[in-house]
């Protein structure tokens, strides 16, 4: 994409955009159920614009971008046809944030948040959000990323960005929970709890669900009780593939749209038999529908990891969601 192209672009989304926080005490989005439905996509991919035109838009509220990092020195580079996915997110209603980190981030960002330079990292956060018309923030700084200068980056972040109306929110999990400050977690705007990983590949010695319903009970449980996170903030996570456990500590990830393909009625179950001995566990279409019952009940919204791994038509993880949310 030219140079020219981008600034057309640009011009053009500053006519759409119209979202903004507080537009809607839930989305941020007029017309939106307040019940929100947060979506993680993949952007570091070649494939991204085609990637798009898989996603269902009207069935979102929320597009989280991950990951937007920067290099060693603090620069942001980010894929050319992101304003693409920006235009295709607004014109559809749906708010755009970038998500920092990720759970494989680059090991130089911690040193971005340290006293001398988290002023100059925030200062550059900012200027993608304002030139790429995105809505906030979200901070994805997992297990030992979460250090002495969370809070201060997160406050701070906050700041900067409250005067903007954009939105800081952060994608969490109970077992590192404990690590997260009071003082960080009341800036957020909403938290996504990422609610599976119990297990994995990682630790194939354990072997099972990595995540079952009880643990996405437990979750809230922790985050809206003993954390004191209100309900209107919190969000619940789904995921959108598996991992296999097989003899001799052998593992295998697939997305549900994989699973669903190989597998006829995988659908409705949690659990499938792989050729080579394997048992893949995943979230299948009952479950998904249970957890988003239990969000309504529980918490303000349900977070998917992640949007293309989703399969397409009928058999759709979003759709199941959706039809939960619409029915109630």
């Amino acid at each position: 994409m030219t140079r020219l192209a981008v600034l057309a672009m640009l011009s053009l989304l500053t006519l759409c955009n119209k979202t903004g926080k507080g537009a809607d005490p839930g989305t941020g989005v007029p017309g939106k159920s307040k019940f929100r439905t947060v979506g993680y996509l993949m952007i570091n991919r070649v494939d991204l614009v085609t990637a798009v035109t898989t996603i269902d838009w009207h069935k979102l509220t929320h597009l989280n971008l991950a990951f937007v990092n920067p290099d060693s020195t603090g620069v942001f580079t980010v894929n050319p046809h992101l304003p693409v996915v920006v235009q295709t997110a607004h014109d559809n209603q749906v708010q755009v944030l970038m998500s920092l980190g990720g759970g494989s981030m680059p090991a130089w960002m911690n040193g971005l948040l340290t006293d001398e330079k988290r002023a100059a990292f925030i200062e550059a956060i900012i200027k993608v959000v304002d030139g790429y018309l995105l809505d906030g923030v979200d901070v994805d700084l997992e297990g030992s990323n979460i250090d002495g200068h969370y809070a201060s980056f997160v406050s701070e972040l906050s700041t900067a960005l409250a005067p903007k109306k954009k939105l800081v929110t952060a994608a969490v999990a109970t077992w590192s929970g404990d690590g997260v400050p009071d003082a960080a977690l009341s800036r957020f705007d909403f938290i996504n709890i990422m609610s599976y990983d119990k297990t994995g590949p990682w630790n194939p010695s354990v072997a099972g669900p990595h995540a079952p319903y009880d643990m996405a009970v437990s979750d809230l449980a922790y985050w809206g009780g003993r954390r004191g996170v209100p309900k209107a903030k919190l969000v619940l996570g789904l995921p959108f593939y598996g991992y296999g456990f097989g003899a001799n500590q052998v593992t295998s990830t697939m997305s549900y749209k994989d699973i669903v393909g190989a597998y006829p009625g995988a659908e409705n179950k949690d659990q499938v038999s792989l050729p080579d001995g394997e048992t893949m566990y995943y979230n299948g279409a009952p479950t998904i529908r249970s957890k988003t019952a239990l969000a309504l009940k529980d918490a303000q919204g349900v977070m998917i990891w992640e949007l293309t791994q989703d399969a397409q038509g009928s058999g759709s993880l979003l759709k199941q969601i959706n039809e939960v949310i619409t029915q109630q």
